[in-house]
């Protein structure tokens, strides 16, 4: 069974860094395609960005492109999801998901395409 573990969230001011992690186990990392979502308290939970499983293809929400950058460590079993530029609307939980289909752009920027999912973590920006 995949067990998918996210850290690095936190409290930052606006401009500034973070750099999520999710920690994948049980299976074999480099079979999946992965996806960052996130959601707010009453919102649906919406796609961030998704990397297939070489690392080699990307995707991106309009919202993130050019301040988020998905990428992956398939020896070390590891997502990551560096975010710059942080705004006060990117508050929400993130969460790391994880698929073991073809990887294609649409698909995996949809929620229900994806088998397994971690807990979250929280991101915080201050105004």
């Amino acid at each position: 069974q995949v067990q998918l573990v996210e850290s690095g969230g936190g409290l930052v001011q606006a401009g500034e860094s973070l750099r999520l992690s999710c920690a994948f186990s049980g299976r074999t990392f480099s079979a999946y395609g992965m996806g960052w979502f996130r959601q707010v308290p009453g919102k649906e939970r919406e796609f961030v960005a998704a990397i297939s499983q070489s690392g080699v293809t990307t995707n991106y929400a309009d919202s993130v492109k050019g301040r988020f950058t998905i990428s992956r460590d398939n020896a070390k079993s590891t997502l990551f999801l560096q975010m710059n530029s942080l705004k006060p609307e990117d508050t929400a939980v993130y969460y790391c998901a994880a698929d073991r289909t073809y990887f294609s752009a649409r698909a995996f920027a949809m929620v229900d395409h994806y088998d397994y999912w971690g807990q979250g973590t929280q991101v915080t920006v201050s105004s």
